[in-house]
């Protein structure tokens, strides 16, 4: 399925986000759009490091929002 990746920062005071880069991808389905969305948190040239992102399908609909826990993914990484 097509998906559309964008990667934001937030700023905690008012909860604003800016959206740092957008990506369009395929995927097989959510969870593996989820692991594409985290891989290219870290390895995309962006301005500034994305907190969070949100996955829509090609309709719009949102298939996930949250944020990306770069250490978390750091540590899987590590234990692989």
């Amino acid at each position: 399925m097509k998906i559309v990746i964008e990667f934001y920062r937030t700023r905690n005071a008012d909860d604003a986000h800016a959206v740092v880069g957008r990506e369009t991808k395929e995927a097989v389905n959510t969870d593996d759009a989820i692991e594409v969305g985290r891989q290219l948190s870290q390895t995309l040239d962006m301005p500034q490091r994305p907190d969070a992102m949100t996955i829509t399908d090609a309709n719009g609909a949102t298939l996930y929002c949250g944020v990306i826990n770069a250490e978390a993914l750091n540590d899987e990484r590590l234990q692989s």
